[in-house]
């Protein structure tokens, strides 16, 4: 069983918490009063994957919902240490919101030479917000990356079930690697 280390990162109060609360399980209601992450909250649960060849394959995951809060900066190269996949969360509502989305792109999944499918753009939607499920207006370079609208009111399976495709993903990357870095051992 393979064990995953997968980082949730994007701007303050884009719902990350939320998020990896409800994939992870931790909590029975979605919601309640909002309090920064401050560094990092490490979640660590098990879960099925589908996409990763393996029908009913699962992993261990280890979910890191990093704080949004570019003063935590000087902590990310830590926090990217030995990760295999990125979560970006981002409300579209919040213009700010987009503009940053590539910045955390680059610095989280570029700089460690991840492949797009070890990354998933989330566009998270607050109770009561209007669901725009067009594209948001991202930079070029990120159009092709895996894009979901998560609203955990209407639809929370949906999300579960994208994770789970996100992380079979990974999974099959990493196991990619590992047969690679085999091969090359006896070469």
């Amino acid at each position: 069983m393979f064990k995953t280390k997968i980082l949730i990162i994007g701007p303050s109060e884009s719902g990350k918490t939320v998020l990896a609360n409800f994939l992870s399980d931790t909590v029975e209601t979605i919601g309640g009063d909002y309090s920064p992450t401050q560094g990092v909250r490490i979640l660590e649960f098990e879960s099925q994957n589908h996409g990763s060849g393996d029908r009913d394959s699962s992993c261990e995951v280890e979910l890191w919902d990093c704080g949004g809060d570019f003063k935590f900066e000087s902590c990310w190269p830590a926090l990217m240490k030995d990760s295999n996949g990125v979560v970006i969360v981002f409300n579209d509502d919040v213009p700010s919101h987009i503009n940053e989305v590539e910045t955390w792109h680059s610095t989280f999944v570029a700089s460690q030479g991840l492949r797009e499918n070890q990354c998933l753009l989330l566009v998270h939607h607050k109770p009561g917000s209007s669901v725009n499920a067009s594209p948001p207006p991202l930079a070029p370079n990120l159009s092709k990356l895996q894009l979901i609208h998560s609203n955990l009111e209407e639809d929370p399976e949906d999300v579960r079930q994208e994770f789970r495709r996100f992380l079979g993903g990974v999974v099959k990357t990493m196991s990619e690697n590992r047969d690679n870095l085999e091969m090359s051992i006896f070469t």
